[in-house]
């Protein structure tokens, strides 16, 4: 596609450097691997979240991963597989996939900041809350379908039950 300016396209700021502050500012530990890659673990309800941060200085994109602490059983993958689509249908902002490596469910998302400054912190702040948000939400149909013996339909079913108060 063409590009519509003829002027040099502007480069945006590096977020990692955003993003170690927010990730530093919440006490959560991380590592800053280089100036485009961060690693941070992140406490939930149900299990701890890996996240993952890596920029493109080259395309001005930023990918983020927010990993499960959980393992799905080769026998199990049809059924999640099954599950990740019906949640995906749900999600207005990211998706949940899959990692062929070691088969841990993920929730991803990209931004793409080209011709901007940067990413703005409370959109770096959100990115990350609706993340570690709908990875609680949806963590239950996980459990239901991997060891619970539900089906992907009736997994999420149950787990998207909106409950009043707290016991």
């Amino acid at each position: 596609m063409p590009a519509l300016s003829t002027s040099e396209p502007s480069r945006a700021s590096n977020p990692l450097d955003t993003l170690e502050q927010i990730v530093a500012a919440n006490d959560w530990a991380f590592d800053r691997r280089s100036e485009s890659e961060m690693a941070a673990e992140a406490p939930g309800k149900w299990c701890d979240y890996g996240l993952y941060f890596s920029w493109s200085h080259e395309i001005s994109a930023m990918h983020f991963t927010c990993a499960f602490d959980l393992k799905v059983p080769e026998r199990r993958r049809g059924a999640l597989f099954e599950l990740l689509a019906l949640a995906n249908e749900r999600l207005w902002i990211g998706h949940f996939g899959l990692d062929g490596d070691d088969g841990m469910p993920l929730f991803r998302h990209a931004m793409l900041l080209r011709g901007t400054q940067g990413a703005s912190t409370e959109s770096l702040e959100d990115m990350v809350d609706i993340a570690l948000t709908e990875c609680e939400r949806f963590f239950p149909a996980f459990q239901f379908v991997l060891w619970g013996g539900k089906s992907p339909a009736e997994a999420l079913q149950a787990a998207m039950l909106d409950c009043v108060g707290e016991a």
